[in-house]
């Protein structure tokens, strides 16, 4: 049945003529990044992520999986692996939605609407919870310190080299370097 496939490459290249910028990882359709800004008026504006977007075989009848590359803090996203808690794309995918509902209306909603009850980020959840002012502060400072546009353009660096290579980003000599790592 070739329908899912017709669907897939439609909802991709609908993507890419949209305002994200889409960049295909070994040259499928299957698996991509896009650029992700935060939206206005939330804690996250100004603030610019790599989203990694699988599509499984089955999409659109299965939801495409969703991630964070660079770090980001809020209590429905996996500090460590970026992996993204939210209901409509885990439970209740429809293969009404296309890939524009993630980043035009799932994604904005989850950074505006955080859900503490639900989380996959248990201290950003507890802080959001007991001291919303120190929540927002370190949200703001995550934002200053991982999802500025130079910190996208490195990570695919990061991610196509492997753990054995040392990446542009970690070899400039700064005080955020990564222990263990020395400067050439």
């Amino acid at each position: 049945m070739s329908s899912p496939s017709k669907r897939r490459d439609m909802d991709v290249m609908k993507l890419m003529m949209s305002d994200y910028n889409v960049e295909t990882i070994n040259d499928g359709l299957n698996e991509f990044n896009v650029e992700f800004h935060g939206p206005k008026e939330s804690l996250y504006e100004g603030g610019v992520w790599k989203i990694r977007v699988e599509l499984p075989d089955a999409y659109p009848y299965k939801s495409p999986s969703i991630g964070f590359v660079n770090k980001i803090y809020h209590p429905n996203v996996d500090e460590m692996s970026g992996s993204v808690c939210l209901d409509v794309i885990n439970q209740s995918w429809s293969p009404m939605f296309d890939l524009l509902n993630i980043f035009e209306s799932f994604l904005p909603q989850l950074l505006l609407y955080p859900n503490p009850s639900d989380p996959l980020n248990g201290d950003a959840a507890s802080l959001m919870m007991k001291d919303r002012k120190q929540y927002d502060q370190k949200v703001k400072e995550y934002c200053e310190r991982y999802a500025k546009k130079e910190n996208i353009v490195n990570s695919t660096a990061d991610e196509e080299s492997g753990d054995e290579e040392i990446s542009e980003e970690e070899s400039e000599s700064s005080d955020d370097d990564i222990a263990g790592h020395a400067d050439p």
